[in-house]
């Protein structure tokens, strides 16, 4: 198949992204990753486009179901971490209103700091 070596270098590309989305997930650099993302969903349309013009023979995609394997694996992990980022911030943002509602109680005390008095025999 003569488009073969190109469909295998397009996987390659988008397991490097993908593997690269994983790292910064995991360092939690967000705002990297969603930079990443746009170049990921680049490659994947690219890899979509390649495989509607010509499809891959069998063998081609014999060689292709480990690295698209790793890549799936890649993908569900991002999106675990992610999960867990947006239930953190979901957690915080929860905390907004908690502390709004209980920093005017506090707040009424003007400054005085309550201490318990010793017990004295």
């Amino acid at each position: 198949m003569t488009n073969a070596p190109h469909l295998i270098t397009t996987y390659q590309q988008l397991l490097s992204l993908s593997q690269g989305m994983l790292r910064l997930a995991t360092n939690g650099e967000w705002e990297a990753l969603i930079a990443t993302e746009m170049d990921y969903v680049s490659a994947v349309q690219k890899l979509v486009q390649s495989t509607e013009e010509a499809a891959p023979s069998a063998q081609a995609q014999e060689q292709l179901r480990p690295v698209l394997r790793h890549i799936l694996d890649n993908e569900s992990e991002v999106k675990r971490l992610l999960q867990m980022r947006m239930e953190e911030l979901a957690s915080l943002v929860g905390q907004s209103p908690r502390q709004k509602s209980v920093l005017p109680a506090y707040g009424k005390q003007g400054g005085i700091v309550m201490v318990p008095h010793e017990i004295q025999p």
